[in-house]
């Protein structure tokens, strides 16, 4: 009919399952000590052991191949309470993800600490800052989560970068070439969460409009990057 409008075709919203497995952790020079520390289970410098790393950087993927190895529970940071933690320690291991400041019950986190101590129990914490830039109102609770020993995952070295463009392009079943993945390298922000960020945008466009995922694309969706 004369004057209709095309319908925009939508993007489903999928869910893409991302691989967390020992074989799908993508080495390199940002990640190697974190990498060793997991790899190197039960031989740690101390049972209990922090994560710190950006958004991204890897720390739930290297706690979930922990988990595997150790029998570990595992609980976000802000859902532990004082009553669940002898549970939560009752395997022996436990991750805490994403600790973050006043997000947190302090006295449940002292709890856990005294208890893994205790009971000689393993406990892996994930975070983004130490705590050492963290309010914490109970004094001991505060020197003994910045006595933790703290392993760092650094922002992602050229290699590196390219291989999470082109992991992420996969867990999502999307097919790439090179002249993508160069574009990608010199235009996105060097940091993981825009590495996903820009992955993501392009799937979901390139369903979309029904186009394929090519560089030219890429270039319209993120030329004011």
């Amino acid at each position: 009919m004369a004057g209709s409008v095309q319908p925009r075709q939508l993007a489903l919203a999928l869910p893409h399952e991302e691989k967390l497995t020992r074989d799908d952790f993508l080495e390199g020079p940002a990640n190697e000590a974190a990498l060793a520390l997991i790899d190197g289970w039960p031989d740690w410098p101390n049972r209990i052991m922090l994560l710190v790393g950006p958004e991204g950087s890897g720390k739930s993927h290297l706690a979930a191949i922990w988990s595997e190895h150790a029998g570990a529970r595992s609980t976000a940071a802000h859902a532990l309470t004082a009553e669940a933690v002898p549970t939560a320690l009752a395997t022996g291991a436990l991750v805490v993800e994403d600790l973050r400041p006043a997000d947190f019950d302090e006295r449940a986190m002292f709890h856990l600490l005294n208890l893994a101590r205790q009971d000689d129990a393993f406990v892996l914490i994930t975070a983004r800052v130490p705590p050492s830039a963290f309010e914490i109102e109970l004094r001991d609770l505060r020197s003994r989560l910045r006595a933790v020993p703290t392993v760092t995952l650094l922002p992602p070295d050229d290699l590196l970068f390219r291989g999470l463009i082109l992991k992420f392009c996969a867990d999502r079943q999307m097919s790439v070439d090179e002249s993508i993945v160069s574009y990608l390298t010199s235009r996105i922000e060097r940091s993981y969460v825009a590495v996903r960020q820009a992955v993501e945008l392009l799937d979901t466009e390139a369903l979309r409009l029904g186009r394929p995922v090519t560089r030219a694309l890429a270039a319209e969706l993120l030329r004011d990057a």
